[in-house]
């Protein structure tokens, strides 16, 4: 063969891998649009939501759920659960983890994800009256399945709308809580969450000293280190032994998240066609996202980021030991100090003051007693000033050391 024929054949051949290339890459992105259409999806918790158009802000709510279930209601196996040291079922759906997510129009500032501690004490929409944040969802959905089974519902169609109801609960107490729209919703089971760190090979972590705790099964040395699949799920869940209680515990689930972040920018897993497949199976199976968000657009986004463009907060917070009337040990909140605090942050981007969805004079005053009886002091009888806890900045840039 001759040099020019041979060189003939070799662009033929290369023409020729090219085309498979590209055909391979177009079959794998049809089949990653195929799953997400067919994703699961809440109508109700967003109603009449609809895409974000590039360049448009928006808020997010992202929701970790104590479910015993997949993302369609389907149930899952016990012995799963008792290898995640998550305890046994007690037939409630307790959100563990609540952010507020926002994604500015200017590309060049900062997203900022604002934790909610799930203890927090505040009122419940609906009239509900005063309650743990974290039993919103389950106010909502037992209130709906008492309504349908009246009605003659049963099986997984109870199942399917009661969720429902529990979402749109659960939104409309953050938006009446923080003054602002959301847009979007994301709800993610234990599950997935395992499933999500698995798929990304683990998420680097810092301790600042050992941890052991017999409740969430973490036992975890001090410094640096990556957490994979159960560990890494107690590690985020641990409450007891921790001086802070939830909110040391939020300041974990952020150092997590931040890991989780820097381990999508750093290492390209938005642009690994195949992690990027074992994501999007992820979400298929153990999340439901809000019928108008469109994952590709977000995906795309959050791939041309950097560490520090991703931020994380805690709404500000008084005494984490306020004696409640009905629901034990609870985190006081000034809602007044909640809102002033998301306007700044939301505003400070956008040069806009966030509309307030909150309805006029509902709930409680400002300082977040009970109409219902107010709260008699912390625990222990110790009474003290209720103060305002100053927010801590972690970011996506390195990974934070964390009690």
């Amino acid at each position: 063969m001759d040099a020019r024929r041979a060189l003939r054949v070799g662009v033929r051949t290369l023409v020729a891998l090219a085309s498979v290339m590209a055909l391979a890459v177009a079959g794998l992105a049809w089949s990653l649009q195929q799953q997400l259409d067919t994703a699961v999806t809440s109508r109700a918790a967003i109603p009449d939501a609809a895409p974000t158009p590039p360049g448009q802000a928006y808020n997010a709510l992202l929701v970790g759920l104590d479910a015993r279930t997949d993302a369609a209601g389907n149930p899952l196996p016990p012995e799963l659960f008792n290898a995640l040291h998550v305890g046994p079922d007690a037939g409630q759906l307790d959100t563990d983890t609540i952010i507020l997510l926002h994604v500015p129009a200017d590309p060049s500032q900062p997203a900022e994800a604002i934790s909610i501690p799930r203890d927090s004490y505040v009122p419940i929409a609906g009239g509900r009256g005063m309650h743990k944040i974290n039993s919103a969802y389950e106010a909502g959905l037992k209130s709906a399945e008492d309504t349908l089974t009246a009605q003659g519902i049963t099986g997984p169609e109870l199942d399917r709308r009661g969720r429902e109801a529990g979402r749109a609960t659960l939104v409309a107490t953050v938006e009446q809580l923080t003054g602002v729209q959301i847009d979007h919703f994301a709800e993610i089971n234990f599950v997935g969450f395992v499933q999500l760190t698995e798929a990304l090979g683990g998420v680097p972590v810092c301790l600042n000293k050992p941890v052991h705790d017999s409740y969430s099964g973490v036992d975890l040395p001090a410094g640096p280190q990556t957490v994979n699949g159960a560990t890494a799920l107690a590690f985020v869940r641990q409450r007891h032994g921790l001086q802070d209680g939830d909110l040391d515990r939020i300041a974990r689930q952020q150092a997590f998240a931040a890991g989780l972040a820097d381990r999508l920018i750093s290492t390209g897993t938005l642009t690994n066609p195949v992690r990027l497949a074992q994501l999007v199976g992820v979400v298929n199976r153990n999340v439901v996202l809000d019928d108008g968000w469109n994952v590709e657009q977000a995906l795309a986004q959050f791939a041309g980021l950097q560490g520090n463009d991703l931020r994380f907060l805690t709404i500000p917070t008084g005494r984490p030991d306020l004696r409640t009337p009905y629901d034990g040990i609870a985190i006081q909140i000034d809602q007044a100090a909640v809102r002033t605090f998301v306007r700044s942050v939301i505003a400070g981007h956008e040069g806009r003051t966030p509309t307030s969805t909150g309805p006029s004079g509902s709930g409680p005053s400002s300082s977040g007693l009970s109409a219902e009886g107010a709260p008699t002091g912390p625990a222990g009888g110790s009474r003290r000033t209720p103060t305002t806890t100053p927010p801590q900045v972690i970011t996506a840039d390195g990974i934070p050391c964390v009690n």
